[in-house]
């Protein structure tokens, strides 16, 4: 039988399609897998309500919510806390900042979810999620797992900016190079075979460094 411990340590991996569940959240209960059909969803944790990073992080995502919506993706929180919690921190952030927390967070109190996406982990804590982000496709494939400690808040700009390139390299077939940022060149992918090469280094319409880094334009 698998252990308490095992179980914690379950770590969903890039390119694993994401675990399904059914779960009450602030916006009612809500089947993942039924949960933003064709659109991508960055599903999101945090340790607990009523704390200073989390209160920050969460009211980053809240400010930004149309910035994920133009890039078709949906926001979903969770933290090992209650409902009851939950709407009660939604609300008294509400009342002192302005800033509402207009997307689902789930109320993970069993710590089931948590389990399932290896938020838990018990060098950290058992008893608090850590900072993870899921970037899942519309096709509930998972394509990059950020991982935070208790102690670190998330970079806002720097989770926008990947889900962007994941969405503009599988639209147009490319890779993106370090801190590639929207208008910037794209890299082409290294050619297969001799012929391809061969055509790659006689190609003056990209920026060539050598036949295996050639940058374009979108």
């Amino acid at each position: 039988m698998e252990t308490q411990e095992q179980t914690m340590n379950v770590m969903p991996r890039i390119g694993d399609q994401a675990p399904d569940f059914t779960a009450v959240t602030t916006k009612g209960t809500i089947k993942f897998s039924d949960f933003a059909k064709d659109k991508w969803v960055i599903l999101f944790s945090h340790p607990a309500d009523f704390t200073p990073v989390c209160t920050t992080e969460m009211s980053g995502f809240a400010k930004r919510k149309s910035e994920f919506e133009a890039l078709n993706t949906e926001l979903i929180g969770l933290s090992i806390d209650s409902i009851h919690s939950h709407l009660a921190w939604v609300n008294n952030v509400k009342n002192n900042t302005g800033v509402y927390f207009d997307f689902p967070i789930i109320a993970d109190i069993d710590m089931k979810v948590s389990k399932l996406y290896g938020m838990l982990q018990p060098n950290e804590s058992e008893t608090a999620a850590v900072r993870a982000v899921f970037f899942i496709d519309p096709s509930k494939k998972i394509r990059l797992v950020m991982y935070y400690p208790l102690n670190v808040g998330r970079n806002m700009d720097e989770i926008l900016r990947a889900l962007e390139a994941l969405q503009v390299s599988d639209e147009n077939g490319v890779a993106m190079p370090l801190n590639w940022k929207k208008g910037d060149k794209v890299i082409i992918p290294p050619p297969k075979n001799l012929d391809e090469m061969n055509d790659r280094l006689n190609d003056d319409s990209c920026e060539r460094v050598d036949f295996y880094l050639c940058k374009k334009d979108l």
